[in-house]
């Protein structure tokens, strides 16, 4: 895990480390009066910033390279790229800029979060053809509506509290973690992908030997990091052809059914752990189950127990 903090009234301490942080960057206020402060905490492809200015912070900065989803505790944020006046309040969770755009605006007295991950994960989720001509791209900065953004919100909150600040997050919660809000992003906000249209050939290759191809694969990988587009590589189908085997022939989703194996691989490891040295939450998280409160749910709602009566009655 890697951890930065900063905390300072001057503007040229502030101006390195945004520019250290995240990209080049000149940045303007009146850092003599009041203070910027800022935490991250970055493990694996997630990182997830905590940041607080006290003053109004007007910047012109160089593109990041990356997802950047701002959420929006206090005060605001204006957006000026390319001469734009789009003002974001609390409770806004939006999409700073492109990844490969340079951008401005102004910062006014506001406490928020910052939360970036590769913009490869947006292609690895999105449910199109493999023979895509271009990588999925963010098409519109703010929620498609209210739910979404609220969606998209709780997600950012979820990996800000549960699984970048806890140190023990294994590998593959945070490889899951990460992928789970490539998903939500793309739910949340105009994109690219949104628009494809369904292939014939998609259809044609949803039938059951596909089917059979992608749950052997996942049953072989589900201790791995692996996602839609693996699977769909591994039954050699574009991952839209695997949506749709699995919707016609097994009534659910890829990511579903690996949830539900992953499921069924903590159960046998409840049954065959002992509880004076193993815990529930270090077998949840093994398979990428990050909050005990929801792996406990959806292991009672499989397998009408608790994941905690189980381990008691293996050992």
């Amino acid at each position: 895990m890697e951890t930065l903090s900063f905390d300072s009234s001057s503007l040229d301490a502030t101006e390195e480390f945004l520019s250290r942080a995240y990209t080049p960057m000149r940045i303007g206020g009146r850092p003599q009066e009041t203070g910027a402060r800022i935490e991250r905490r970055a493990v694996g492809e997630l990182v997830v910033d905590k940041l607080h200015f006290d003053y109004t912070m007007a910047y012109d900065a160089g593109s990041l390279g990356k997802v950047c989803l701002i959420t929006l505790h206090r005060g605001a944020l204006v957006d000026t790229t390319d001469g734009r006046d789009e003002v974001y309040g609390p409770g806004d969770t939006f999409l700073i800029a492109p990844p490969d755009r340079p951008y401005t605006g102004e910062v006014r007295a506001a406490r928020y979060t910052i939360t970036m991950f590769d913009p490869a994960l947006l292609d690895q989720v999105a449910v199109v053809g493999a023979d895509r001509a271009a990588p999925v791209a963010l098409t519109g900065a703010r929620a498609r509506d209210a739910a979404s953004n609220r969606r998209l919100g709780a997600t950012v909150a979820f990996l800000r509290d549960h699984v970048v600040h806890t140190p023990d997050a294994g590998g593959l919660v945070v490889a899951t973690a990460a992928r789970h809000l490539a998903a939500v992003t793309l739910s949340a906000l105009p994109n690219s992908a949104a628009d494809d249209e369904p292939r014939p050939a998609d259809s044609r290759d949803a039938g059951t030997r596909t089917l059979r191809r992608a749950i052997d694969f996942i049953e072989e990988n589900a201790h791995r990091d692996i996602g839609l587009a693996d699977i769909a590589a591994a039954a050699f189908v574009t991952p839209r052809a695997v949506q749709y085997a699995f919707s016609r022939h097994a009534g659910t989703t890829p990511l579903a059914h690996l949830r539900l194996v992953r499921l069924a691989r903590a159960h046998r490891d409840l049954r065959a752990a002992d509880r004076r040295t193993t815990g529930v939450t270090e077998v949840a998280a093994a398979w990428g189950f990050a909050h005990p409160g929801r792996f406990a749910a959806a292991y009672r709602a499989v397998y009408g127990t608790a994941p905690s009566a189980t381990l008691r009655e293996g050992s």
